[in-house]
C-alpha cells in the first residue's frame, strides 16, 4: 500500500456505512436509504480497514501531534463500529502502540491512548484476548496513575481506564481486589480535603478524586457480598463528608456513590440500619432543595435534581426508572447500580452508545439484553416510515404547534376571563 501518512481521519461518513463482516446481519433502521443507490459493502470494508491500518501505523509516528490524531481516529471508529475480526488480527499491535504512547506521550497523547485502549476492551469482550491486553496495560495505568509527577488529566483517564478495562476483563478475583485498592488509595485522599492545609489535595485534584471513585464504584458492583459488606462499612461514614465539597461533580458523584452504597447495604442485608440516617437526610434535603445565590442556575437545577432522586434512594428506597430506546429494542434502568453501569459505559462510547447496545455481545450481556436480534433489511425497511409520510406528519404536528401558540399568544383569548 501507500504511505498512511497521507491517509484522512476516520470520519461521521465512514461511521455511517454499515459494513461490517461481524454484524452485517442488523443495523440501526435510519442507516438504510429509500431509493439510493446500492453500496459495495465488500470495496467498503477494505477501504475502511485500508484506513484503520494507516491509522495503525501512525501511531507510531515521530511526531506527537500525528499520534495522537491517529489515536482519536482510532477511538472515533472502534466506538461507532463493531470490528471484531479487524481486532482480532491486530490486537497485540494495538496493545504495543497503546502502552508506548501511554509510557511515552505527553498528557493528551495518553489519555487519547487510555481512551482508545477502554474501547479496545469494550470491543474484545470478556475473552482470553482481552486478559491479555489487561495483563500488559494493568501495570501501566497503575503506574501513571500513582505517579503525582503525571499530569492530571492523564491521570484522571488512565483511572477511568483501569476501572473499566478490570471490570471487562478480569475473572482474578486478586486482580480485581489490587485494582480497587490502587483507585480508593487516590479518591480516599478526597476525605482529607477539609483539613489539609498543605494544598496536597486541592481543587486541582479534584477531577483524578472523582474518576477514581466512579472508578472504584463499577469494580464494586461485581464484587463478592462479603467485599461488599467489607467496603460499604470503610466508607458509607466518610463518604458524607465529600458531599460538602466546593466542586459540583464531586457532590454529584458522592451521592450516587451514596445511593449506590445503600442500594447494595439493603441487597445484602434486609434489616440494614445506618445511625447518623437523620444527618444524612438532612444534608440530602439541603442540596436536593439548595438556593444559594452563589452558585450558577445551572448548577442549582442539576444538583436539585440528583439529589432529589438520591434523597429518594437513601429514605424510600426509590429509583426513577428510565428507558433507553436503541433501534426497535427497549431497556429499562430500574436501579443504580444499571445507571452507574450505562453512565461509564455512555461517557467512553458517546454517540455509538446505541450502536453498541444492538450489536455488542459484551454489552448485551452486562445488560442482560440476551443475543443481538437479527434484522434483514427488508424488515428494517418497513419499519420505516415513507418520507412522504414523515412529511404529512410534521406539517400537521408543525400547524397543531402554530395554532396552539398563537392561541396563547392573543391577547383577546385572555379578556374573556376577567368578565
Amino acid at each position: 500500500g501507500g504511505q498512511p501518512r497521507n491517509v484522512q481521519p476516520f470520519s461521521d461518513e465512514d461511521a455511517s456505512i454499515e459494513t461490517m463482516s461481524h454484524c452485517s446481519g442488523f443495523s440501526d433502521p435510519a442507516s438504510f436509504t429509500e431509493d439510493g443507490p446500492e453500496v459495495d459493502e465488500e470495496a467498503t470494508q477494505e477501504d475502511l480497514e485500508y484506513k484503520l491500518k494507516g491509522f495503525i501505523d501512525l501511531t507510531l509516528d515521530k511526531s506527537a501531534k500525528t499520534r495522537q490524531a491517529a489515536l482519536e481516529s482510532l477511538k472515533s471508529a472502534f466506538s461507532s463500529k463493531i470490528l471484531y475480526e479487524f481486532i482480532m488480527e491486530r490486537r497485540m499491535t494495538l496493545t504495543d502502540s497503546i502502552e508506548r504512547c501511554i509510557k511515552k506521550g505527553k498528557s493528551d497523547e495518553q489519555c487519547a491512548a487510555a481512551g482508545l485502549a477502554c474501547l479496545l476492551c469494550v470491543q474484545m469482550g470478556s475473552g482470553i484476548e482481552s486478559e491479555e491486553i489487561f495483563k500488559t496495560l494493568g501495570p501501566v495505568l497503575k503506574k501513571i496513575v500513582c505517579d503525582g509527577t503525571a499530569s492530571i488529566q492523564a491521570r484522571q483517564a488512565c483511572a477511568t481506564c483501569l476501572g473499566i478495562c478490570c471490570f471487562i476483563v478480569t475473572d482474578d478475583i486478586t486482580e480485581l481486589y489490587s485494582t480497587m485498592e490502587c483507585l480508593e488509595n487516590i479518591f480516599m485522599k478526597a476525605y482529607q480535603r477539609d483539613r489539609d492545609t498543605n494544598g496536597v489535595s486541592s481543587t486541582h485534584n479534584t477531577v483524578l478524586h472523582i474518576s477514581a471513585l466512579l472508578a472504584w464504584i463499577l469494580l464494586l458492583t461485581i464484587c463478592p457480598m462479603n467485599e461488599v459488606k467489607k467496603k460499604i462499612e470503610m466508607h458509607l461514614h466518610k463518604l458524607p463528608s465529600l458531599l460538602s465539597c466546593d466542586d459540583l461533580n464531586m457532590r454529584i458523584a458522592a451521592g450516587e456513590t451514596l445511593a449506590l452504597l445503600f442500594e447494595l447495604a439493603r441487597e445484602t442485608d434486609a434489616d440494614f440500619f445506618y445511625e447518623d440516617m437523620d444527618l444524612l437526610t438532612e444534608k440530602l434535603r439541603a442540596l436536593a432543595t439548595d438556593g444559594n445565590k452563589h452558585r450558577a442556575k445551572v448548577d442549582k437545577r442539576k444538583q436539585r435534581s440528583v439529589f432529589r432522586d438520591v434523597l429518594r434512594a437513601v429514605e424510600e428506597r426509590d429509583f426513577p426508572t428510565e428507558m433507553v430506546k436503541f433501534g426497535p429494542e427497549r431497556m429499562y434502568i430500574d436501579c443504580w447500580v444499571k445507571k452507574q453501569t450505562y453512565e461509564t459505559f455512555k461517557e467512553i462510547l458517546g454517540s455509538g452508545m446505541q450502536y453498541h447496545l444492538q450489536s455488542n455481545d459484551f454489552l448485551r450481556n452486562v445488560f442482560e439484553l440476551g443475543p443481538p436480534v437479527m434484522l434483514d433489511a427488508a424488515t428494517l425497511k418497513t419499519m420505516k416510515i415513507s418520507r412522504f409520510e414523515r412529511h404529512l406528519y410534521n406539517s400537521a404536528a408543525f400547524k397543531a404547534r402554530t395554532k396552539a401558540r398563537s392561541k396563547c399568544r392573543d391577547k383577546r383569548a385572555d379578556v374573556g376571563e376577567f368578565f
